[in-house]
């Protein structure tokens, strides 16, 4: 009995690993392939059977595609519009986050209910009064205008989460803060910002992410080549060399590049502070 029990477990721990290991060849091999085609010469590219590992490897893609169509430019003002909403976000939706879980003032739940609808809500559907707001504002074709909009688009997720992470703090710690004379202010920049560090990392990175590869806002509002970011230099690029794949996936790895550095920068608190930010909602 006990022999065919420990059979099962290990068959179904072979299962597992099995299911595991092909779902991970699934999800990696379109990368592989991306990157092996942008280190062959063009002559290679489309060669069949296709080779996963070069011949003559070569990094003549990655310095054509850096110095192509302003490319260096676009890398740039993404990294600036990337930077500006995440620390935007992070600031606005910890200090709103931090209202809604430790002050209780009227008509808190109505509000927060609002920005738990606000994450139901399609972008898509957004852009049009998004659009006639920005030109009303004037930031129509402005690289800082993307900023706000972005921000505010990020923003419900980023408190839902923190408040959930805000909630599960000790009160007692905000008691024996303020018997010690601490403010709101204190409090919250003394004790709740550094006890947070793994919830505010994990909104940094999904903000970064968002914020970096959206395409479809910027494309509506930017008309001004020097303005344009990332996502839009990629499909215009592809578009004006559309038979060199590896030009196009040589720029498309330049482009995850800030990607992984800040995954890898902050990975170890993402985990902790989803599941933190999840346990109360």
């Amino acid at each position: 009995m006990i022999v065919g029990d420990r059979r099962q477990r290990i068959a179904g721990m072979g299962t597992r690993y099995a299911m595991l290991i092909t779902a991970a060849v699934v999800l990696v091999l379109p990368f592989v392939y991306m990157v092996s085609t942008s280190l062959k010469s063009r002559s290679l590219v489309l060669e069949f059977p296709p080779k996963l590992i070069p011949d003559h490897p070569t990094t003549t893609n990655y310095t054509d595609a850096w110095g192509s169509q302003n490319f260096g430019r676009y890398f740039l003002n993404s990294t600036l519009v990337a930077i500006a909403t995440t620390a935007l976000t992070v600031l606005l939706a910890a200090m709103m986050a931090y209202g809604f879980a430790r002050f209780d003032f009227p008509g808190r739940r109505a509000l927060f209910a609002a920005v738990v609808v606000g994450l139901t809500l399609p972008t898509m559907a957004l852009i049009i009064p998004q659009f006639l707001l920005a030109r009303d504002l004037k930031m129509l074709d402005k690289l800082y205008g993307l900023v706000p909009f972005y921000v505010g688009t990020q923003l419900a997720f980023s408190t839902f989460l923190l408040r959930a992470f805000f909630e599960r703090l000790p009160a007692e710690l905000d008691e024996a803060m303020t018997i010690d004379g601490a403010g709101a202010w204190r409090r919250f920049w003394s004790l709740a910002v550094p006890l947070s560090r793994p919830a505010l990392a994990t909104c940094a990175i999904f903000t970064f992410l968002g914020s970096w590869d959206e395409f479809i806002w910027a494309l509506t509002v930017i008309n001004n080549v020097a303005n344009r970011t990332l996502p839009i230099g990629i499909a215009l690029f592809r578009g004006q060399h559309s038979t060199s794949w590896g030009l196009i996936f040589a720029a498309s790895i330049i482009a995850i590049v800030p990607v992984i550095a800040v995954y890898l920068t902050f990975q170890r608190h993402i985990v902790s502070g989803l599941t933190n930010g999840a346990l109360r909602g």
